[in-house]
């Protein structure tokens, strides 16, 4: 059927269905659907309407007809499902219970087939939230990668970095890659699209090329470039934790232990054998002092531990946004001028890209120890990053996007004469969310003042860009409420 269900599995039968009465279906949450070798769970609806869905026929949405791999006019059983066992796991965990390794096996698995309902995802993200021990989090991490592909590299060396998020702009990836690939270090870079944020290192790559690739074309791309910046829901790679990420974006939600085994699981399941972690610390940061910082440092390293995987975890200034960008275009745009060497590109982006890529240049046994940021910095300023970074969109493939910066404009001024005092991660976030980043690629801010510059009444703080009238509006009429920046005397 032409209709896209998304995560939901679906089927939809006549109210006179010869194989499966909707009387039988009282109670029913699940149908179990068989074909094509495999089985689907899915939510029944009735349809009332012959010409659409006739007495012998199975109606199932695109996504649901992809997950099953069948063909128009396979036959397929259809009978009521039972629950799901691990439903019993997820009323344990509501009422405080820790959950055993056994139990987040069967659990991931359960959300990689789609078995589990919105509503149940829910309620096991937030029964998560109230308590989960550090060895449920490695037991989670470790269902999430079991429930899916892991790919494997012919390197004993293939290295990552990954940021937890929460500081707009702070697009380092898109830099740090093309860096150390330059260098001739592995780094098959997988990411997910943002959650919380304007935008997230596939958004802003796919504004320069293609990130939905398989996991054939990924391998193809890191065999002739030595690194890539894919989108890793294409590669199914901890599939499960998509399922999470999809409900948790609606609702917010970002626990360190759902973090931390969401991170990790990615990298494991990439072929990652090290990670350096970017962790910024601020006062509207996710990560607002260095205690908070320590203890989510100490649950990345126990359950990295626990995954034989190396991880190196850097604390970063996360007082103010990285770079002048915020959104997938404009954020681009700092990331390729930091690589062409521009004299106008962001210092802060350009200084912390180099710092990170020279930690896990670091791991290279063939460099001098204490050389990683001097190297990092030599492959940048010599053109041989930007190069890199070419080559590496011209093998992803064009951009299926447009790059074009949202048309409708207004710039936001400092109220009074004074010096900026502080910048709020969060509302700067918030503000160009309600212009329509991520899912317009062209909406967001671009700011013009840092943390201790001095301006005068009148002069612009950041402009708002934006494409649709009513996004554009709900931004700028926040952005007046509130605009994020501080000004002291």
């Amino acid at each position: 059927m032409p209709l896209d269900t998304f995560r939901e599995n679906v089927i939809v039968l006549a109210r006179d269905s010869t194989a499966l009465r909707p009387a039988r279906l009282a109670g029913v949450r699940k149908i179990e659907v068989r074909g094509g070798g495999r089985t689907l769970l899915a939510s029944p609806m009735i349809c009332d309407d012959p010409t659409v869905v006739g007495p012998g026929d199975a109606g199932l949405p695109l996504p649901a007809f992809r997950r099953l791999g069948v063909r128009p006019g396979d036959i397929v059983e259809v009978a009521p499902a039972r629950a799901p066992r691990t439903l019993e796991a997820l009323r344990a965990k509501i009422l405080g219970e820790t959950l055993s390794a056994r139990d987040y096996a069967d659990i991931a698995a359960d959300l990689a087939a789609h078995r589990w309902s919105d509503m149940e995802i829910a309620a096991f993200l937030v029964a998560c939230a109230s308590f989960m021990s550090p060895e449920e989090t490695l037991w989670l991490c470790q269902g999430m990668v079991a429930a899916g592909r892991r790919l494997t590299w012919d390197r004993p060396l293939v290295v990552d970095k990954h940021c937890i998020g929460g500081i707009p702009g702070n697009r380092t990836s898109l830099i740090v890659t093309p860096i150390v690939a330059a260098h001739g270090l592995l780094m098959p870079k997988t990411s997910s699209r943002a959650i919380t944020s304007p935008a997230g290192t596939a958004d802003t790559m796919e504004v320069l090329a293609r990130v939905d690739l398989d996991e054939a074309e990924m391998g193809e791309v890191v065999g002739r470039c030595g690194g890539c910046i894919v989108w890793g829901g294409r590669v199914e790679l901890s599939p499960a934790d998509d399922v999470l990420i999809s409900v948790e974006r609606p609702l917010r939600i970002d626990t360190p232990e759902q973090m931390v085994a969401s991170i990790l699981s990615k990298k494991l399941a990439a072929g990652s054998t090290h990670l350096v972690l970017d962790i910024p610390v601020g006062p509207s940061a996710k990560v607002r002092d260095r205690r908070a910082g320590l203890r989510l440092k100490k649950l990345f390293e126990y359950v990295a531990g626990g995954l034989d995987l190396a991880i190196e975890v850097q604390f970063t200034d996360g007082r103010q946004p990285v770079g002048r960008g915020v959104g997938p275009v404009l954020e681009a745009r700092d990331v390729m001028a930091v690589l062409s060497g521009d004299a106008g590109a962001p210092a802060d982006l350009r200084d912390k890209a180099v710092f990170l890529a020279g930690r896990l240049l670091e791991q290279d046994p063939e460099l001098r120890g204490g050389a990683g940021e001097q190297r990092a910095r030599e492959l940048l300023e010599s053109g041989a990053a930007r190069r890199k970074m070419d080559e590496i969109i011209v093998a992803q493939g064009p951009s299926p996007i447009s790059g074009r910066l949202g048309a409708l404009t207004a710039e936001v001024v400092a109220p009074r004469d004074g010096v900026v005092g502080a910048i709020d991660c969060l509302r700067i976030a918030s503000v160009a969310r309600l212009a329509g980043a991520p899912t317009d690629a062209g909406a967001g801010l671009d700011l013009m003042v840092r943390v201790g510059d001095k301006v005068r009444a009148g002069q612009p703080l950041y402009r708002i860009h934006g494409s649709e009238a009513s996004e554009f509006a709900f931004a700028s009429d926040a952005a007046g409420e509130r605009s994020g920046v501080e000004l002291a005397p």
